[in-house]
């Protein structure tokens, strides 16, 4: 991996006018891992899908990544009920998923990695916070070192831009945010989901954080 870096990035929201005006943070390469959050910490999908319920919607295709197709609504509907879900208090009570609370904190408290949080949920600083409770309430107040949130289903390209040929890991649910971190110089790793089983790029697939815990330490 490469040597370790500085690096400029908000601990809470990210916007792009206050991006260079924020934090400079050390960066140990070798210690450092950066993680979306829905579909690889916390099992966003099954809370969405029960809220839907409970507001009268009814799924269509529980394969499709894309929620509008899957509940057979326009792209816009799909993007406003995400982004009222990801607002609202439901987001403080998210489940881990699979095995994830065991092995991130094993990484942490037994190898001293620490993990930063790079999420697309929303730039309402309310829905930040109950998204850190949530985190530190299931993982530990010490195992994230910071947390970028963007807006809803927003690209990452400009938040992973600093950690270009650093080496780090990056762990994704989105086929395209995968290839996004090994197009910068990313170890970029893909969480296995009903909708990215035909994945053919370069990240390495896993199934679990057991398969990450093996891939991380092993190396």
């Amino acid at each position: 991996m490469a040597n370790a870096i500085n690096w400029r990035m908000p601990l809470v929201n990210f916007t792009t006018t206050t991006f260079e005006e924020n934090y400079i943070m050390y960066v140990d390469n070798n210690k450092t891992i950066l993680t979306d959050v829905d579909g690889v910490l916390l099992d966003w999908v099954y809370s969405f899908r029960g809220w839907m319920d409970r507001h009268g919607y009814e799924i269509i295709d529980p394969h499709e990544y894309r929620m509008d197709k899957a509940y057979g609504l326009t792209d816009e509907e799909g993007k406003r009920l995400c982004r009222m879900f990801n607002e609202s208090a439901t987001i403080r009570k998210l489940s881990p998923l699979r095995d994830a609370v065991k092995y991130v904190r094993k990484l942490h408290e037994e190898h001293g990695y620490v993990f930063r949080v790079i999420s697309s949920l929303s730039e309402d600083t309310y829905a930040g916070h109950l998204r850190t409770k949530n985190l530190n309430e299931l993982f530990g107040p010490t195992v994230f070192e910071s947390y970028v949130y963007i807006d809803t289903g927003a690209d990452k390209d400009e938040v992973l831009e600093p950690y270009r040929d650093s080496g780090c890991y990056w762990i994704e649910d989105k086929p395209e945010n995968a290839d996004l971190g090994d197009k910068l110089g990313l170890e970029s790793i893909l969480m296995r989901h009903p909708f990215n089983v035909t994945y053919v790029g370069p990240a390495h697939r896993v199934i679990n954080w057991k398969e990450i815990y093996d891939i991380i330490v092993g190396s």
